[in-house]
């Protein structure tokens, strides 16, 4: 069992990218979080659940929106794999690289021939260019894919410095490449898969970078995490001398034939695609919309509800509430609605949540003691996880037995390098 670890962070206001001009963010802070944590480990299954009730992450870094005072909500999307056909338009973008790789085309080539789109399979499409050893054909150009853990090298930095610097008219840091799509908390998790699985298939859940090579050269990477119910996109990047043939939604077509094969494989609740947060408000970022059948997360019940029944409330509001759409709002947040985030208080847990969390109770060198939420709160012991630095968990390795006499239970944890493992049995 892994131990889901994070520092809590209140509510906050920042200002806001998907309103301002390419490169520039608003001049107030009106994108509104109603909560965040920074996570030193997560299993696959709590942040499964988190990103099911509107969580996403920034490496180590978690966060909600507060959609309601937001001056663009940012909603959940996700999409049925299984449903999914491809419209002319993707298949004409796969069919556009598959030539360039074949035949060497380039992409200001004349419209596709319809014999192009007379038969055609997304997953055979999606591989039909890449590079296989033993191979008969001769491409003009060698494309290779590669799906590997999250990791760090220069020739990645690289990549993601021209592709912030020519795209999104930003600059960056090696260190802010790092904790941004190299750090994770997410903790490497076997994969139960009922039948054997392809060698090309992961064994693990995750983080992972897939990573596209022309003729030996990295030109693109996407960063995913594979979890229990999907495959969630967390960002793509790519070189701008190839912005011609639509990467980004080629990337999003060969996540789909990734998450349907995990699926046919025998990962039976992997069923989605996650593309992050959709933004109804940012006309960049409805390009999400065009994958079928997606749907909403709904931003009070978090039920989800299908794009295209959503449309309308989200055109003619600023805030759509889906499964009460009388709480919709017109109009950017008054007053009103800023007190209201800043003084509303959290949900109390239920008092059987309360049991299945644990709060580090004490912090003595090397040394970590853990009890249950419910019974820190009984006897009103403060958490003490400010007193744990990063360098406390990526310098030692130690292994605290913690025996807790209320529920004759017995907890081991494992410090190592990045990482905080759990296990728990009965004594």
């Amino acid at each position: 069992m892994v131990l889901s670890v994070g520092q809590p962070i209140d509510r906050y206001a920042s200002s806001c990218g998907y309103c301002s001009p390419p490169g520039e963010r608003s001049k107030t802070d009106s994108s509104r979080t109603a909560a965040a944590l920074n996570a030193l480990q997560l299993s696959s299954e709590v942040y499964q659940k988190m990103i099911n009730r509107g969580w996403r992450r920034s490496g180590r870094f978690c966060y909600k929106p507060h959609l309601r005072s937001s001056c663009c909500p940012l909603y959940t999307i996700k999409l049925d794999v299984l449903s999914f056909k491809p419209s002319k338009h993707h298949k004409k973008i796969v069919n556009r690289w598959n030539k360039f790789i074949q035949h060497g085309d380039d992409a200001s080539t004349g419209k596709q021939k319809g014999k192009d789109n007379a038969r055609f399979d997304l997953r055979s499409s999606v591989y039909a260019s890449e590079f296989r050893d033993g191979q008969d054909q001769v491409f003009a150009h060698r494309f290779e894919m590669a799906l590997e853990p999250s990791s760090y090298t220069d020739e990645k930095y690289e990549l993601f410095k021209k592709y912030q610097t020519g795209i999104h008219h930003d600059n960056t840091t090696r260190q802010g490449f790092r904790n941004f799509l190299v750090v994770t908390p997410l903790h490497q998790e076997h994969i139960p898969y009922l039948s054997p699985q392809s060698n090309h298939l992961p064994t693990h859940y995750g983080s992972y970078h897939w990573c596209y090579r022309l003729d030996g050269k990295l030109i693109a990477i996407s960063v995913i995490d594979i979890l229990p119910e999907c495959i969630s996109s967390v960002y793509f990047m790519y070189d701008k001398d190839y912005e011609a043939y639509s990467l980004g939604k080629l990337s999003a077509l060969k996540e789909n034939v990734l998450a349907h094969e995990l699926h046919t494989a025998g990962a039976p609740f992997l069923k989605y695609l996650y593309l992050g947060y959709y933004v109804h408000s940012c006309q960049k970022m409805r390009y999400k919309g065009e994958y079928h059948p997606s749907y909403l997360c709904d931003p009070e019940s978090f039920e989800w509800y299908p794009l295209a029944t959503c449309a309308e409330l989200l055109s003619q509001h600023r805030y759509a509430c889906f499964s009460r759409p009388e709480r919709s709002l017109r109009g950017d947040p008054g007053p009103e609605l800023v007190e209201d985030f800043e003084r509303s208080d959290p949900q109390e847990p239920e008092e059987r949540a309360l049991e299945h969390i644990s709060v580090i109770s004490e912090v003595d060198g090397s040394q970590i003691s853990v009890i249950t939420a419910n019974l820190a709160i009984s006897i009103e012991l403060g958490v003490q996880i400010d007193k744990v630095s990063t360098s406390h968990f990526c310098d030692r390795q130690k292994t605290i037995r913690h025996v807790d006499a209320a529920s004759s239970s017995q907890y081991t944890l494992t410090i190592a390098k990045d990482a905080v493992w759990f296990y728990h049995r009965k004594s």
